[in-house]
Parts: structure tokens; sequence; C-alpha cells
């Protein structure tokens, strides 16, 4: 009789469970508590969205990488910022216009550097792939609820649900809740203002919230502190400032994501090493 009354609870109330936890439980990893996110990859020396910038980013030791996720017209997920490939391609056109086959003809690496010349546009799948299992996956997507549904399989299919934080806004995060409300997610659905914006994702059960630098005030510290209370992961986007790491990890933020990984890693051991939280 207690195991059904378990599982009944289980069934119930899954997505509320695994947000109050969104840090702790993750099976038997050794995730990071607090750390550094490396914005899209190491795009500041690697092209950004590329193998190439997640195994730099990797062999620096960043505690959390993040990277983009779209639709192609044949229904394929593949890792791109923009609407279109004209920036970081020698392509043009719309992502969701454009089938896998044309879009893995494309060179994403040259425009950074000839260093990079041929690097290809990974598909999630691959982008995984290489990933340890003891790093958090900031998972962006740029898409709707069919997106939504597909990242979150292909998450599964993958057997990274320990360590994948899917940030969407509303809408795909229908996609995600269908397949499996078990999913950690990061509410990226902006509001008029942070008090909205946090109210919402507690109501909602996300596990995480990414808390702007453009929006900073005064109010941070009490904002943080009631997000904390209820159980929130904080991302922070974004900061390129050795000097802001022991403030931000001090007053709550979990990760900061940045676009210079190894001088905010620097600091950031810098801080844990000088700190009595040592990271996990």
């Amino acid at each position: 009789m207690k195991i059904i009354l378990v599982l009944v609870l289980l069934f119930v109330c899954p997505v509320h469970a695994f947000a109050q936890n969104s840090l702790t439980n993750t099976g038997s990893y050794n995730m990071p508590k607090k750390g550094i996110c490396a914005h899209r990859g190491a795009n500041e020396t690697h092209p950004e969205n590329t193998l190439a910038a997640f195994e730099e980013a990797i062999k620096l030791g960043a505690q959390m990488i993040e990277l983009d996720v779209q639709m192609t017209k044949d229904n394929q997920l593949v890792i791109m910022h923009d609407d279109k490939v004209n920036r970081t391609t020698n392509g043009r056109g719309l992502v969701k216009e454009l089938r896998l086959k044309k879009i893995k003809k494309l060179d994403a690496g040259k425009w950074k550097s000839k260093e990079f010349k041929k690097e290809r546009v990974p598909t999630l799948k691959e982008a995984l792939d290489i990933m340890p299992r003891n790093i958090w996956l900031n998972i962006h997507l740029k898409g709707d609820e069919r997106l939504g549904a597909a990242t979150a399989e292909a998450v599964i299919s993958a057997d990274r649900i320990h360590q994948a934080v899917i940030a969407c806004e509303n809408e795909a995060a229908e996609g995600v809740r269908q397949v499996n409300p078990n999913i950690m997610m990061c509410n990226m659905e902006r509001l008029s203002t942070r008090a909205e914006y946090i109210n919402e994702t507690i109501e909602k059960d996300f596990a995480f919230l990414q808390i702007k630098s453009s929006r900073d005030d005064e109010n941070m510290l009490s904002d943080v502190k009631k997000l904390k209370g209820n159980g929130i992961g904080i991302n922070y986007f974004h900061s390129e400032a050795e000097s802001r790491v022991k403030e931000l990890l001090d007053a709550g933020v979990d990760f900061i994501l940045t676009d210079k990984l190894s001088t905010m890693l620097q600091a950031f051991e810098k801080h844990t090493s000088s700190s009595s939280v040592k990271p996990q």
C-alpha cells in the first residue's frame, strides 16, 4: 500500500518535486553547485555554437555550457543562434527554410579564423555526444512547442536528463512538458518587471530562471533570496568582468554566462580557492 501511495504522489506532482531540487536531484553525478557558463561555447577564441567551441569550453573546465537549438525545414535539430545562417556561415537563408543536408555543407568556422575552416554546424545529437556527464547543459531553444517536444526527446534519448536545463519561453515549455514534465527548464518568458518574471517562474515550477544584467537594481539581493527560498537555480546573463565573479556568487547566483570564458574561470577558481565553499 505504501509503495502504491508513493507512486501516485510522484505521478501527480513530479514537476514541483523536481524543480525544488534542481541543483541536487542529479542522480549519481557530482554536478557543480556554482560556476561559469560558456556562452555558445568558448566563443571568444572559437566559432560560436560549434563542436570546436564546445570542446574548448570542456578543456578549460566550464561548469555549464550554453548552446542554441533550432529546427530545420526537415525537422532536424541544429545548433545555431541566429534565425539566419548568414552571420556565422558562408551560406544564406533562414534555418527553418533549409534542410539539414544543405546546412551541413556550410562552413561555420572560417568567419572566425582560417584555423577553423570547414568547421560544420553541429546537430544537437552531435553536441550532446561530446559533452561530459558532470557539467550542466544550458540548451536555449529558438522555437515553438514542436521544438520543445523534439528537444526533450533528444535529451531523453541521449540520457542527459540529469544535466540538461532547457531554456525556453512558455510555448516551447509546453512541448517539453508533454514529453516529460521532469526535464529541468529555465524560464525565458520575459515579462514587464522582474517581480512578475520571478512569480511566474515559481508558479509554473521552472527549475531555473535567467537574471539579465540590464535589470540589475537594488532589489536583486531580495529577489535572489526569494528564488532560493523556492528552490530556483539562477543563471546570470551576462558578465565579462572578473571583479564581479565573487560579488555575483556571494549574492546567490549559481552560474554566470560569459563570452570571456578563460579569464572568468580563472576568477572563479580564485574565488573558490579562497572560500570555504569548494566547487563540487
